[in-house]
């Protein structure tokens, strides 16, 4: 249950879409001066190394974001990009930000930062790499603490919903988990990222019926999913999704924008 290590995948194409609908979420909120807060129930360790022995692996940050940034996707005013450029003037070329350091690089000290992490090893390491920015972190379960910690204060935000899907019962949990702080939080921006896996993966149907549960659940939500080519071969992720209630203003055009660009890619 908590043997997974983001630092294998770290700025695969996954990251890549979700971190760049997330910084353009994040980049619409902070246009106003009203202050926010975001959450999110799987923090991970927030920062990591491209250049470690693990991520060079498996290849996928070669695949994902060293190649992306090569091909000019994103330019140097998107918020993603913000956000790394801090990332790197602070760690280092080879530093990568997870979804809290995307977050804490783009918010500012009027707003608030509530994160959750249950894997032991990577909550010390969040601890460290959130200790300039501040904010709230919970070792404990992400998604009963999303439950408890909505409507939030500020009740103006976002929280971003981001497990590993190593545990198969949150095909079934989080939908419901969903529609419950949607009751409680009409106007906070729900995201939930998801894998999209081949036909061949035991996940595969438990993920396609929660995304056609959702779907029928909440109609009015942004659905933006991307394919790309496995980052190397036998690689069982073939693409990636959110779903966004409540979606912010300018999301549904960069989502447009980001499932043309990668329609484009070859293997």
């Amino acid at each position: 249950m908590l043997s997974y290590q983001h630092i294998y995948h770290a700025g695969n194409l996954a990251d890549v879409h979700k971190h760049a609908l997330l910084a353009t979420m994040l980049d619409y909120l902070t246009r106003k001066d009203k202050p926010l807060t975001y959450m999110e129930t799987h923090a991970g360790r927030g920062l990591y190394a491209l250049n470690a022995e693990e991520a060079r692996k498996t290849g996928e940050a070669a695949a994902g974001i060293q190649r992306i940034e090569r091909l000019n996707w994103f330019s140097p005013e998107h918020p993603y990009m913000r956000a790394l450029a801090a990332v790197r003037r602070a760690h280092g070329p080879a530093a990568y930000p997870g979804s809290p350091l995307v977050a804490a690089n783009l918010l500012r000290p009027i707003d608030a930062i509530q994160l959750c992490e249950l894997h032991p090893q990577e909550f010390a390491a969040l601890q460290h790499n959130l200790a300039a920015f501040g904010g709230i972190l919970h070792h404990k379960d992400g998604l009963q603490m999303a439950l408890g910690l909505t409507p939030p204060t500020p009740r103006r935000g976002m929280l971003l919903i981001d497990p590993s899907w190593e545990v198969k019962s949150d095909y079934d949990l989080i939908p419901k988990l969903i529609g419950q702080i949607a009751r409680k939080w009409n106007v906070g921006i729900v995201a939930l990222w998801y894998p999209i896996f081949a036909a061949t993966v035991a996940s595969a149907p438990a993920q396609h019926a929660m995304v056609n549960g959702l779907r029928r659940a909440h109609p009015e939500a942004l659905i933006s999913e991307v394919a790309f080519p496995p980052a190397r071969e036998g690689h069982g992720m073939t693409g990636s999704g959110m779903f966004v209630l409540n979606p912010p203003w300018g999301l549904e055009g960069e989502a447009r924008r980001l499932g043309q660009l990668f329609a484009k890619l070859k293997p």
